[in-house]
């Protein structure tokens, strides 16, 4: 098997579990964050930087990489791998969110879904078959099915023929995915109605993926939704395979997403709002271009021991960013996603450790959510 995931410690009072995911382009530690490269690129950041954080996989999107520069191109090239300078792991989500977000743009029908390119109107089609195949052109280590993500709110009977048809969708998937050197992991859908994610999660499981993911959360539902279908969804999966939230990436959800056993989340929180200027911190957010912070000399988190923390300070990167400097975004940049990996990483020591409890009170007390 290509992608393998191997158990190290679980913690005794609740779900929270360490381990290690074995992929063809090396091994993680989980619980893992993985940084958005949605065009083959981390925005602001160097491949190198990001093995210097501590990155052991990033993710990469099927929709925008087939759009551009097309995934013919990147196959000639010998491979998302080359094509970027990564040799650690990839996983690249099937376009099915994005397809999803298009809205009036697109048609969803049996055979897949039609839609107009964001960047000219041209019409493309993006199938179960298709997103297949350009993620095997793509090559990354972990590809996702093709899913219909349910939007929030929405009726039983549309969730229910939705999350239906991403069943179907999902063993099309499989017959058509012949990579040895990749993972095809399946996607449990069924909106917040516990009886469909039950449903949706046997069927998938029926199919034997080597991993699995939540969809369909994060969407607009109160967070408490989220945590409750999280709370019930999780035990569900099979306990030897990894479990993937997607589009999660705030600190406060990140240790709720492990307290309840899942080991891989992804989110473009830490690099959007960096470019907007605003920091992540272990006491809450920090927007760094207020003009309260003209005049702040200390670092933006001074706990933190990331390259912007340990050089630059308040004052100077709020000017970068009143300037449009280009440096002010990658040093914001930077700082987030160091910030949100090294918390993954002191989750998982204090699983290793059994004193995850202690962390999430400890988090909680200290962290102000926004």
């Amino acid at each position: 098997m290509s992608v393998r995931y191997e158990l190290e410690r679980r913690c005794s009072q609740t779900g929270a579990r360490a381990g290690k995911i074995h992929t063809p382009h090396g091994t993680f530690d989980t619980p893992i964050f993985m940084p958005v490269g949605t065009q083959a690129t981390v925005k602001t950041m160097s491949p190198d930087e990001l093995k210097e954080m501590g990155a052991g996989i990033i993710l990469s999107n099927t929709y925008h990489l087939f759009l551009r520069p097309g995934h013919e191109l990147i196959a000639q090239a010998g491979g998302l791998h080359k094509f970027m300078n990564w040799d650690r792991g990839i996983l690249t989500d099937s376009g099915g969110f994005q397809v999803f977000s298009l809205g009036d743009l697109r048609k969803i029908t049996e055979e897949g879904v039609a839609f107009r390119s964001h960047i000219d109107g041209s019409k493309q089609f993006l199938s179960p078959e298709k997103a297949t195949e350009v993620q095997m052109a793509l090559g990354a280590d972990i590809a996702m099915a093709f899913d219909e993500c349910v939007p929030y709110p929405a009726e039983y009977s549309y969730a229910q023929d939705s999350t239906d048809r991403t069943t179907r969708w999902a063993k099309r998937c499989k017959d058509v995915h012949t990579r040895k050197d990749q993972a095809l992991f399946g996607i449990v859908q069924g909106g917040m109605y516990k009886e469909l994610r039950k449903k949706s999660a046997a069927e998938l499981i029926e199919l034997n993926f080597p991993g699995y993911a939540l969809g369909g959360l994060s969407v607009g539902e109160p967070k408490q939704l989220m945590y409750e279908i999280m709370d019930y969804s999780v035990p569900l999966l099979p306990a030897d395979k990894p479990r993937y939230l997607m589009g999660v990436g705030t600190p406060d959800c990140l240790v709720e997403g492990v307290m309840y056993g899942i080991d891989m989340f992804d989110c473009v929180f830490p690099t959007r709002v960096a470019r907007n200027g605003t920091a992540m911190t272990s006491y809450g957010r920090l927007v760094v271009k207020n003009a309260e912070f003209a005049k702040d000399f200390r670092a933006i988190d001074e706990t933190c021991n990331c390259y912007t923390c340990r050089n630059f300070t308040r004052a100077y990167i709020r000017h970068l960013l009143k300037t449009d400097e280009i440096l002010g975004l990658r040093l914001m940049t930077i700082h987030n996603l160091h910030f949100l990996i090294d918390f993954m990483r002191k989750m998982r020591q204090s699983i290793i450790e059994d004193r995850f409890v202690e962390f999430r009170r400890d988090f909680q007390n200290q962290y102000e959510i926004h």
